[in-house]
């Protein structure tokens, strides 16, 4: 993707979760049609770890610190819920155990998903261009 206008860009965290079979947690807000990685906006005075944890914890319900994040980079793509602007997402992988996400917050659904289930969905471009399983 070309470089990113500052003033069309959106700074997130963004979580890589995958389960056993390596299918990718994806969720999907009120009011919206596109399945995304969990994660969001950071508050003032956070960094990009401590955007992610809160907004697991809120969102999904996963009590994290930061030993379970793995910084993966910083990845940018179309923002899927707002026209002509772009991400730029912190990403990490993260370990949550055997810790089960419900949906909370503004969460309305999720759903863990490999490629193919994937293509019945709408993903957004960030999760569909960089971090979709193979299989």
């Amino acid at each position: 993707m070309p470089p990113t206008d500052p003033d069309r860009s959106i700074r997130v965290s963004a979580a890589v979760i995958t389960d056993a079979a390596g299918r990718l947690l994806l969720v999907r807000k009120a009011g919206t049609t596109a399945f995304m990685q969990p994660g969001g906006k950071p508050e003032a005075g956070e960094d990009a770890a401590q955007t992610l944890i809160r907004e697991l914890n809120e969102e999904i319900g996963l009590r994290l610190s930061g030993a379970d994040l793995t910084p993966l980079g910083e990845f940018t793509a179309p923002a899927a819920n707002e026209p002509g602007f772009a991400v730029v997402a912190d990403v990490f992988r993260v370990d949550i155990g055997d810790q089960q996400p419900v949906t909370d917050a503004e969460i309305e659904e999720l759903r863990w998903v490999d490629r193919a289930a994937a293509s019945a969905l709408e993903v957004a471009p960030l999760a569909a261009a960089y971090f979709l399983p193979e299989r």
